[in-house]
């Protein structure tokens, strides 16, 4: 795992007028609620209007993304998680929702950030988490993600 190179997810961004539907999927329990909880501390931070949305899985992502977006919402924070087992499934999962979250967006012209955690074991998914003493928060910088990408989309509209 490498954080070297990230931007700044505490960077202070205005998010005020903005409303972001947080989409999150409900597998691995103790660290989806550990990414919801960074995404919504930071989308708090940032003055944006935001809700949560439970999915069964990491497969459900797109398409009630893309129904949010539809509906109104600004930005999608698309939280879940995926490890990897003895079988294809994981390959297939990892691929359905990465490919279909980026369609979403190309499609509706709108942000999804990206919290999808694709790993090899709980192990790897607690220490992305934001958990205390994880080494990151990926719900945090989905969140920071989507937020700085609707602020360039409503720069460059207006």
């Amino acid at each position: 795992m490498s954080g070297a190179g990230a931007p700044d997810a505490q960077e202070q961004i205005d998010g005020s007028g903005l409303t972001v539907v947080v989409v999150a999927g409900s597998w691995h329990e103790t660290i989806s609620e550990a990414l919801i909880a960074g995404a919504q501390r930071t989308l708090d931070a940032s003055g944006a209007t935001h809700s949560l949305v439970r999915v069964p899985g990491s497969f459900e992502l797109p398409v009630v993304s893309k129904a949010a977006l539809e509906a109104g919402a600004d930005a999608v924070v698309a939280l879940g998680v995926i490890i990897r087992g003895g079988t294809p499934h994981f390959e297939y999962v990892s691929a359905a929702a990465t490919d279909g979250l980026t369609r979403v967006a190309l499609d509706t012209g709108k942000p999804v950030g990206f919290g999808v955690l694709t790993l090899d074991d709980e192990a790897q998914g607690i220490d992305r988490s934001g958990l205390p003493g994880s080494k990151e928060d990926k719900g945090a910088e989905a969140a920071h993600a989507a937020l700085a990408t609707a602020v360039a989309l409503r720069e460059l509209r207006d």
